[in-house]
């Protein structure tokens, strides 16, 4: 398999509905969430998705290589990169381009329910963790907002 190379720089993020984003969306989701992971299918589709403006990010060949969505309750989740590509920076564009466009529906904060393992990368984007770690799909998260300048 071809190792893929990305950084923010050279990444291109696309935003949209459901059924637009959903061919580029839906791999990404299904191998970080349901293999990597081992969440069932069953939990990671949800009434959401038809709902969500989600936004997918393509390297420089256009591969699709990460993806997250903003549900209309100010809620961003579903983040996800493909491993390969982790830690160049492409998570922190999706996250940023996310935010922004929550700023840009007039929304005054933005929260999110992250694994305890990825609490320092939102909060080195500026969330604040909120409450007691729980469980969601047998991982441990933290809910977490960010308050908005319009």
């Amino acid at each position: 398999m071809k190792s893929i190379v990305s950084d923010a720089a050279n990444t291109t993020i696309t935003l949209g509905p459901w059924p637009t984003q959903r061919t580029h969306a839906e791999p990404i989701r299904r191998a970080v969430f349901c293999v990597e992971q081992c969440i069932p299918e069953s939990e990671e589709w949800d009434e959401w998705d038809a709902r969500s403006v989600h936004a997918v990010a393509f390297d420089v060949a256009g591969k699709a290589i990460g993806t997250g969505r903003l549900k209309p309750d100010q809620m961003i989740g579903r983040m996800a990169v493909l491993q390969a590509v982790r830690g160049t920076g492409v998570g922190v564009a999706l996250l940023d381009r996310l935010v922004e466009k929550a700023r840009q529906m007039g929304f005054l904060t933005v929260s999110l329910n992250a694994q305890c393992v990825a609490q320092g990368f939102y909060e080195r984007a500026g969330f604040v963790a909120e409450d007691a770690v729980f469980s969601e799909a047998d991982i441990p998260h933290v809910l977490m907002r960010k308050a908005l300048t319009i």
